[in-house]
């Protein structure tokens, strides 16, 4: 009888976990009796179709889906291609839902799916006040002074839309609402945040996020962009901040953890040298050809500012200090995911610039010969 009662409690414990791996919608779609509405979930910048569900005679139906403790999921109805709810369900919630066609719709019993409600809100006036601008513009019987007039309208009301948009991210960092918000559209090739600063942005809603979501599969999307953003920021900021030098500069850590700067050397002629520490061959050109050039012309203006691109930033020092490299020798630590390639555009390891007198030279140096009559013809 013992064993009988632990295994009925077993099976109670069970059942509950599955209920708390669930979240249920229950609703009505005025006037459309016997009409099919599709379930369909969230996956970032795309859907995934769960089912196609048949209202009842009264326009009424019930759906249950999975969602998984502490990993929120964001749920959309729809009526063939017009969404007419939008839900953001926890585990365990009770979405009742009120709509129609056209997708005027209310929520209640699940907290995120109400503000989802006012998000969802916000940005399709947003989107249809826009659409009415555009269709005026596209008039073109319309004056030139009146084309110009709504233009300005339509820059006012998108920067409005921006900063609220902004004011709701910031001061709402811990709901899961601020992902759609983040990736708002204008249109498919035009994001509303679209300025390269943005990414600080995405990486404070990301790391708010993470403490409350960490499985979560949006969660962590949202963290993969705002690392490919703050990837464009840095190489934008590089371009912004050249300043008086005509080259991009590189401020990465030496093999002594400290920052080196490419743009502050005043060396007469620098070789900038990108290559990979896990290449034999590349190794040896460091002692078969750099490492004589540095010897002989270090003394009068040549130095060598020498990138490595690899993950293992042990494997690169033991090789920078086994070789004898006395010349600038950096790494980042990222290999491959860092943005200093992009900056110049390396796709073969190793590549080489030359900079002189704060400029990147455009003589076209071949081989370790032709280096070496450019050295000897400006360091005399």
């Amino acid at each position: 009888m013992k064993s009988y009662k632990v295994l009925l409690a077993a099976f109670a414990a069970l059942a509950l976990a599955s209920c708390a791996q669930k979240a249920s919608i229950d609703c009505t779609v005025a006037g459309s009796p016997d009409t099919q509405v599709i379930v369909k979930q969230l996956k970032l910048n795309s859907y995934d179709i769960l089912d196609t569900v048949k209202t009842n005679a009264s326009g009424h139906f019930r759906y249950t889906v999975k969602v998984a403790k502490g990993q929120p999921e964001f749920i959309y109805l729809f009526h063939g291609d017009r969404s007419i709810a939008a839900l953001l369900l926890e585990s365990g919630e009770k979405a009742v839902v009120a709509t129609d066609t056209l997708g005027a719709y209310t929520v209640s019993g699940s907290e995120g799916s109400e503000k989802l409600q006012e998000v969802d809100r916000r940005y399709s006036d947003f989107i249809y006040k826009m659409a009415e601008y555009v269709n005026l513009t596209d008039d073109p019987s319309l004056p030139a002074g009146t084309r110009s007039a709504i233009q300005e309208e339509m820059t006012k009301l998108y920067v409005s839309h921006y900063r609220e948009c902004v004011k709701y991210v910031v001061g709402t960092p811990y709901s899961l609402t601020v992902i759609p918000v983040l990736f708002e559209q204008l249109s498919e090739a035009s994001p509303v945040f679209s300025q390269y600063t943005d990414a600080i942005l995405f990486k404070n809603a990301y790391d708010s996020l993470c403490t409350v979501y960490p499985e979560s599969g949006y969660v962590k999307s949202l963290g993969r962009e705002a690392d490919r953003r703050y990837k464009e920021m840095s190489i934008q900021s590089k371009i912004d901040q050249a300043g008086s030098v005509n080259f991009l500069d590189i401020n990465i850590p030496d093999i002594n953890g400290e920052k080196r700067s490419l743009a502050s050397l005043d060396a007469k002629v620098i070789l900038l040298h990108f290559w990979s520490s896990s290449d034999p061959e590349q190794k040896m050109f460091n002692l078969d050809f750099l490492k004589p050039l540095y010897s002989q012309y270090h003394s009068k203006g040549f130095e060598i500012y020498s990138v490595c691109i690899d993950a293992d930033k042990a494997r690169w020092a033991a090789s920078v200090k086994s070789q004898g490299l006395e010349w600038i020798n950096v790494n980042d630590g990222l290999g491959t995911a860092s943005s200093i390639p992009f900056l110049y555009n390396i796709t073969d390891l190793p590549s080489s610039f030359l900079i002189m007198d704060g400029n990147i030279s455009t003589e076209q140096i071949s081989g370790v010969d032709a280096l070496k009559r450019v050295l000897s013809r400006e360091l005399k």
